[in-house]
């Protein structure tokens, strides 16, 4: 007899997790940085890797003792990383696949991302996910962004599945705290360029290399 299915809904990170855009981040931010002298290395990044984006620069703005606000940082940045967006996206491997299982098997499916909206957007659009993810919440709308739970709240609330019964897909060790924070099953897939499965111990015991072994114990 086939296991049933143990989990409701489905719940993606995006950046990161779906699509490979980490690179057009740190590229857009490296740029901003340059521009004002700042030396950005890989240790501040990680310090501040996953956070929503006003959170991001709020810390960030400390670290490197920046003088523009926030909201001027985080306008600026966006506008470099929606420029580079249509031509820079690429899907993780196997993207396609376990979003095409959650449509075939009718699971409900989010995006919940620590990204604003208009980058959300945009990111779904360039590879035509729009009816395939059709609710896609940005931790924007939320008190606090990851590692806080609130965005995957939200997003079960949104979808009207208890927390407990979904599963959520990350990259980082912010967003996976958010998720486990929420009381959902956390499926970690660590992306060597910022993370090590170590990073993961202490969080969910769910770490992978790809979405294609993610997607073999799905099903």
């Amino acid at each position: 007899m086939t296991p049933r299915f143990p989990y409701k809904a489905i719940i993606f990170d995006m950046d990161g997790t779906l699509v490979d855009t980490e690179s057009v981040w740190q590229d857009a931010e490296a740029d901003m940085m340059q521009q004002r002298g700042v030396i950005y290395t890989k240790e501040i990044r990680s310090q501040v890797l996953g956070l929503r984006v006003d959170e991001f620069f709020d810390k960030l703005r400390h670290l490197l003792k920046l003088r523009d606000t926030t909201e001027a940082l985080r306008a600026e940045l966006e506008a470099r990383v929606l420029h580079l967006l249509p031509t820079e996206t690429i899907p993780m491997p196997g993207a396609a696949e376990i979003i095409a299982f959650a449509v075939e098997n009718n699971l409900p499916r989010a995006i919940a991302s620590s990204s604003g909206q208009v980058v959300i957007e945009a990111v779904v659009k360039s590879q035509g996910w729009e009816e395939a993810i059709p609710v896609r919440v940005s931790a924007d709308l939320c008190a606090k962004g990851k590692p806080a739970p609130d965005v995957y709240l939200k997003t079960a609330e949104i979808l009207g599945v208890a927390p407990a019964d979904c599963v959520a897909l990350e990259d980082s060790p912010v967003g996976a705290r958010a998720a486990v924070a929420a009381g959902m099953t956390c499926l970690v897939i660590s992306d060597p360029a910022h993370s090590v499965p170590a990073d993961f111990a202490e969080i969910t015991p769910h770490v992978y290399t790809n979405l294609h072994d993610v997607l073999r114990d799905l099903k």
